[in-house]
């Protein structure tokens, strides 16, 4: 990734160049244009991006706020079904550097513990590092435990470092979208830490009331990041998921 400026007569954009395989980024960030705040698209292809580089300050109680009834907004977006990508977005996608297959479902309790747990509990079971049987009880355990809720439009990816606060609001960079359950973004900002966490929690609550059991319901959608940390990073993580999925019952 590089930072550069471009220069249009008159007018400078300061930019970032990322190089990769960015297809599923460009297309997450046209996906939620318009009703988030994203770093504007200058261009793309399969293999470099460049973006807006968004100028940042010190978070605040009111953009918290803000950000919260933007992130309700968001997810109100709506997805065409559970697991969907963008519209011109690549079935196979990232999550940080990790693979993520946008294959749709219509129950997302069955599609969350197929497409996205139980995956990465064979590939960290494979390498020594969990107790598969820990996840499968878990997972039979999803329908349950999760409120039905239509799908939401999902950033996919959102930890505090994707959550840049400028002097305009929150924009969100680095996304992993496709159609989920809302509370998954939630719980991401609750994993990592995110300044003002409670007042952004508030501030969706009021704009879009969270289902009776929401905090509770916490570590069931950390279980996907926390897997996917333990496949990249090792057994540091390991004993995180399955306390996790132990939580569960």
């Amino acid at each position: 990734m590089s930072e550069l400026t471009l220069t249009d007569g008159d007018r400078r954009h300061d930019v970032v160049v990322k190089r990769g395989p960015v297809r599923a980024e460009a297309a997450g960030l046209r996906w939620l244009s318009g009703v988030a705040r994203v770093p504007r698209v200058y261009g793309a292809d399969d293999g470099w991006l460049v973006l807006e580089r968004v100028t940042e300050v010190a978070p605040s109680v009111s953009a918290a706020e803000e950000f919260g009834h933007d992130l309700a907004r968001l997810h109100a977006a709506g997805a065409p079904s559970f697991g969907s990508s963008p519209p011109d977005g690549p079935v196979d996608a990232w999550i940080g550097t990790a693979p993520m297959r946008n294959v749709t479902g219509a129950s997302w309790p069955e599609w969350y513990a197929e497409h996205r747990v139980l995956p990465y509990v064979r590939m960290a079971a494979d390498a020594g590092l969990v107790d598969a049987a820990v996840f499968e009880r878990a997972c039979a355990r999803f329908p349950e435990l999760t409120p039905a809720e239509p799908p939401a439009r999902l950033h996919g990816d959102l930890w505090s470092g994707n959550v840049l606060w400028s002097a305009d609001g929150v924009v969100l960079i680095d996304p992993a979208a496709h159609g989920g359950h809302r509370e998954t973004d939630l719980a991401m900002l609750h994993l990592f830490g995110c300044p003002h966490l409670d007042r952004i929690v508030a501030a969706y609550d009021s704009a879009a009331p969270l289902a009776d059991g929401y905090r509770e319901r916490i570590p069931l959608h950390q279980l996907f990041p926390l897997l996917v940390h333990t496949v990249l990073f090792g057994r540091s993580y390991a004993g995180q998921a399955e306390a996790a999925a132990r939580a569960l019952g």
